[in-house]
């Protein structure tokens, strides 16, 4: 947190504000958060859809990674009343905000490969 921000707030305040960004820093940063964050970020997709163009991820771990990012406020879960029931997922405006962040980090990732297979290489050298 900035320190223009923290200066505002009561020091109980800050805590619980550095606690909670820990915690969705956590939730969000990892392999298929990102992943479905990006995906979703295409558009409106039911579990599925997202299950399949997310490769990799189990049907258990999207469930989970979804009930996290919707707990989060990144996600929206739309329950449409049909049988059998129908269920949407896409971003809220702060997970579409999100997603211009993730995808900085794809641009920096593509911009700095040779440098980082590099740098990996010459670690991996070192500890022959």
């Amino acid at each position: 947190m900035t320190k223009q921000m923290s200066d505002s707030m009561e020091p109980a305040e800050v805590k619980r504000t550095e606690a909670l960004s820990a915690e969705i820093f956590t939730n969000i940063a990892n392999k298929w958060a990102l992943l479905i964050i990006n995906t979703l970020g295409e558009g409106t997709m039911r579990f599925t859809e997202l299950c399949a163009a997310v490769e990799g991820v189990s049907h258990k771990m999207l469930a989970q990674t979804l009930r996290i990012l919707e707990r989060d406020g990144v996600v929206n879960r739309l329950v449409h009343p049909t049988v059998p029931p129908r269920v949407d997922y896409s971003l809220t405006d702060a997970g579409l905000m999100l997603r211009t962040t993730v995808n900085a980090m794809c641009v920096w990732t593509r911009q700095h490969v040779h440098h980082i297979d590099q740098a990996r290489q010459r670690f991996d050298e070192r500890q022959v």
